[in-house]
């Protein structure tokens, strides 16, 4: 399987705006984005001026960043919701919502989406009562997610409940931080989603 093994900092820079993917450190002032607000590279301070298309594809870029998907299954994601009911490109952000590993990101059990991936895979996470190691696990309505048993004495785990409680859990998930527990109480709306990415850039690129 691809992995990104740079430096994710470099990501932030190069679409120019926060994706968080580096957990606190995307809060203090130690953040690359702040530091250096321009693209990485011998040439990255000069003035890049898009064609609409380059200005689609970074859309995209941002998008697939965010969330730590390949390009392929992107692509598979938006076709699965273009095929839905609704508006294609509000479809495509439930969907990358409803992801385990984002789940297990948004009720605090981790410091980072790839944080949350780590903890998946190596089977630290329980749906419904079971073991489930792949991150792109689409979770549903009434779904419970538990720490392991014996995961639950995780430094790393601890210190990032105790960094969530200074952030609000999203309306559609529901955290029971003493019992190391979450709810996926019901699918998320499109409002309720704070993502600095403009879906419907990514319909038109790959309607094209």
């Amino acid at each position: 399987m691809a992995r990104y093994r740079e430096s994710v900092c470099r990501l932030c820079r190069r679409e120019g705006a926060k994706l968080f993917l580096k957990g606190d450190r995307c809060y203090s002032d130690k953040c690359a984005v702040e530091r250096r607000p321009y693209p990485p590279g011998q040439h990255g301070s000069r003035r890049i001026k898009h064609s609409d298309y380059g200005v689609q594809l970074r859309e995209k870029q941002k998008a697939r960043r965010i969330y730590g998907v390949m390009e392929g299954q992107f692509r598979n994601y938006f076709k699965m919701a273009d095929r839905q009911k609704g508006v294609t490109g509000e479809n495509l952000i439930i969907l990358l919502e409803r992801r385990l590993d984002n789940t297990v990101f948004r009720l605090g059990f981790a410091g980072s989406r790839a944080d949350a991936r780590q903890l998946v895979r190596h089977g630290h996470v329980l749906v419904n009562g079971k073991k489930v190691n792949i991150p792109s696990f689409l979770m549903k309505p009434g779904d419970q997610i538990d720490i392991r048993e014996k995961s639950r004495n995780s430094i790393r785990i601890q210190e990032a409940l105790v960094s969530a409680e200074r952030k609000s859990t999203p309306a559609w998930l529901e955290l029971e931080a003493p019992k190391f527990r979450g709810h996926f109480k019901s699918y998320p709306a499109r409002e309720e989603v704070a993502m600095p990415v403009n879906e419907q850039l990514i319909v038109e690129l790959y309607s094209k």
